[in-house]
């Protein structure tokens, strides 16, 4: 699946805030994820990424 900046995706487990959803605010190498609940922002690499997102809920724009 094709992931693009400012796409919502959902992951497997929860932020400790109890959001699972996040934005897309980088992609690459690396993404970048901001908490849609919280602000919180993770950068983790693509591979690791690619694993946790189980779905992608709305396009960017």
């Amino acid at each position: 699946m094709e992931y693009n900046i400012g796409d919502i995706v959902r992951t497997k487990k929860q932020h400790p805030c109890g959001s699972k959803l996040w934005e897309l605010i980088r992609v690459g190498v690396d993404f970048k994820f901001k908490c849609q609940n919280c602000g919180h922002i993770v950068m983790m690499p693509r591979e690791k990424a690619l694993k946790v997102i189980t779905k992608k809920e709305k396009s960017g724009d």
